[in-house]
């Protein structure tokens, strides 16, 4: 083999060895990004699902004060006590 090949062949390999690297790299890359995707998912989920109990929680607390402070009128607000 000439000098000439042999920077040819070892160019050739050098380059597939780099085509490699760069595919696994990809690879990896696009394994991180489906990780860390599907972590915000679950996170965004459970924020949501909190949210909902804290509203529904919110929302039958309110119903419990309009009951307990229903004083027969329609709607049950303080500003429509009449006073004498």
């Amino acid at each position: 083999m000439t000098w000439r090949q042999v920077i040819l062949l070892s160019s050739l390999s050098a380059m597939v060895l780099l085509c490699t690297e760069t595919r696994q790299r990809l690879r990896d890359d696009e394994l991180r990004r489906e990780y860390y995707e599907e972590q915000r998912n679950e996170f965004e989920n459970f924020v949501e699902e909190q949210r909902d109990e804290q509203e529904e929680r919110t929302r039958e607390a309110v119903e419990q004060w309009r009951q307990w402070h229903y004083d027969g009128l329609y709607p049950s607000y303080l500003y429509n006590r009449h006073h004498i």
